[in-house]
């Protein structure tokens, strides 16, 4: 979700681990992670072994991941913008049989992620949207051979709109009853 949709640490976490790579960099260009703790010792700790290890990331991907915070929250408060009126519009359409996503008041848990947003007024949504077209594997072949703004890949957190079928694509060699 970002650290702009919602801050773990706040909410009682230890730690929490973000992807770089995703949201913070924003533009598929820096492979990277970081880790958030409001604890000087563990900090300590995790920091030496860091040093030791030699698993920090690059001075130059720092510089690109640095620059992407300047743009963050305007990049993510407008992919959720974006996010919710798909999903809205999604939920009423009558060839969707499903639509998941937090934002909406409709999810089992919607009132938990407003609660646990960062800041308050968020709708506890992100950019990301999961759906479920009404019929077969080749009704979902059809759908997405006709867009035309959104591209057919595997990936986050690019500027790229994308939309995948793990049923066609990261999990077709699982077996359709298991899958």
């Amino acid at each position: 979700m970002s650290p702009v949709l919602q801050n773990p640490v706040k909410l009682g976490a230890d730690i929490c681990v973000q992807s770089i790579t995703k949201y913070i960099c924003g533009h598929s260009d820096v492979i990277g992670g970081a880790i958030a703790m409001d604890d000087d010792q563990l900090y300590e700790k995790l920091h030496f072994q860091t040093k030791a290890m030699g698993s920090m990331i690059t001075p130059f991907d720092a510089y690109m991941a640095l620059r992407s915070t300047k743009t963050l929250q305007c990049r993510v408060m407008q992919a959720c913008n974006n996010a919710m009126e798909i999903a809205t519009f999604m939920e009423s359409h009558p060839k969707i049989q499903k639509v998941t996503y937090p934002g909406l008041k409709s999810h089992p848990h919607h009132e938990v992620a407003k609660k646990n947003a960062a800041k308050p007024g968020l709708s506890g949504g992100s950019g990301m949207i999961s759906f479920y077209i009404e019929g077969d594997i080749n009704k979902v072949r059809v759908f997405l051979k006709a867009l035309s703004l959104f591209h057919c890949a595997e990936s986050l957190g690019g500027v790229e709109s994308l939309i995948e079928s793990p049923a066609i694509m990261t999990h077709s060699s699982v077996p359709s009853e298991v899958r």
